[in-house]
Formats: structure tokens, C-alpha cells, sequence
């Protein structure tokens, strides 16, 4: 299901960025700034794709879940809430079932710190010459072959 914004949480990310965060990672350009409220929304949520990308970038964390019941039953809550784990920085997902029941589970969201990432680090393809080729970045190393195979 998709994501909605609790507008008495938002805050169209005042002090930390020009705008709403949400407005500018969504893929499908969903996630606008309500002018009149000065707050996010997602306009058209029936078309939402689900990333949770929102969620999971929200510093307000006023953007919830909307789950499915294969994934949330019904009646139930998912909330990511951001946090720091040993690996870095990390999302703590709550669940809290219609039952009463509450379980929670966190995960890195990222195993070095922002900005430290190296592009195509320990890549195995010549990055030049691969440019015309139709195999995915990577692909020989994640395969688990040191070249990958080409049609002559």
C-alpha cells in the first residue's frame, strides 16, 4: 500500500533542506509541497511503486507505511524509525500488531559513512571499455567470474 505523510509530524524539512526530502527522492514524482499546509503529500498514492524511499529519508519520520496483508496484517502499524548500529547507520523497523503484539528488527541501511563510498571499488570490468557493452556494472564480480563471457 502506499506511503502517506501525518501532516501533524511534518515540517516540509525546515532546517534541514530547501523543501521537503521527499519531494525530491521519489522516483515517480509522487511526493509534492502542499503550499497552502507547507507540508508534504503524496498526491497520487494509487500509483505509489512502494520503494519507501520517503519513509526511510524523512528526518521527521512523519511518512508511514501503508502494508499489505502478506506483509503488515491487518489492522497493523509499520514504522521505520532511523538509528546507528555498529556496521553505521541503520533503519529500526516496529511492528505493532492488531493483537498487541509489538516486534522490531533493524538492519544497516549503509555499512560505511556518507561520502566515503568509492565507484566501481574492487569492479573486475574496464570501466572505459565496458561503456559499450550490454553487461551491468559489476556483473563479473557479483557472478563471481573474473570476465564475463562475449558474442563474437
Amino acid at each position: 500500500m502506499p506511503t502517506y505523510v501525518d501532516p501533524n509530524a511534518c515540517n516540509a524539512c525546515q532546517g534541514v533542506h530547501e523543501g521537503p526530502l521527499c519531494v525530491y527522492i521519489c522516483p515517480n514524482d509522487l511526493m509534492v509541497l502542499d503550499s497552502d499546509l507547507d507540508k508534504g503529500f503524496n498526491q497520487e498514492p494509487e500509483l505509489c511503486s512502494e520503494c519507501y524511499a520517503c519513509v526511510k529519508l524523512c528526518p521527521q519520520e512523519a511518512i508511514h507505511v501503508r502494508g499489505y496483508a502478506d506483509f503488515v496484517p491487518m489492522g497493523a502499524v509499520v514504522q521505520p524509525h532511523r538509528t546507528q548500529t555498529t556496521e553505521g547507520d541503520g533503519l529500526r523497523w516496529e511492528v505493532r500488531f492488531r493483537d498487541g503484539r509489538e516486534f522490531e528488527f533493524t538492519y544497516p541501511s549503509r555499512t560505511r559513512p556518507a561520502g566515503t563510498v568509492v565507484p566501481y571499488e574492487n569492479f573486475t570490468e574496464d570501466r572505459v571499455g565496458d561503456l559499450g557493452s550490454q553487461g551491468l556494472a559489476g556483473e563479473a564480480l557479483w557472478l563471481g567470474v573474473t570476465e564475463l563471457p562475449t558474442v563474437k
